[in-house]
């Protein structure tokens, strides 16, 4: 269990920076350079990095270099650990809303 908050915790704190997202985003459509995904984003190269490395680290996106390119490629694996931790807080609070709303029903019949 604690490796799997863990998981959760690392995907959303790369998904938490908009730069990231929008990184992951761009990924979707297809593999592409470093060079062409820091093209789109008014930074440096080296900046851009720790952004790539953020990503690759926790498992978001995978990076092959070949010669002198760097290629990133998105992990859709990985965007499970949300879809499932989601999936569970979205049971979590059906189960509340169905308990409040028996509750609720339950004490207008007892006023009627």
């Amino acid at each position: 269990m604690a490796q799997y908050l863990a998981e959760v915790d690392g995907v959303f704190v790369a998904l938490a920076d908009p730069t990231r997202r929008e990184v992951v985003r761009r990924l979707g459509r297809g593999p592409a350079s470093v060079g062409d995904l820091a093209g789109e984003f008014p930074m440096t190269l080296p900046s851009f990095m720790k952004h790539v490395r953020t990503l690759e680290s926790n498992g978001l996106i995978r990076t092959v270099k070949v010669g002198r390119v760097r290629t990133c490629v998105l992990n859709r694996e990985r965007l499970a650990v949300v879809d499932d931790w989601l999936a569970e807080q979205r049971a979590i609070w059906e189960e509340r809303t169905d308990r409040l709303e028996q509750l609720v029903t339950d004490l207008m019949e007892e006023q009627e």
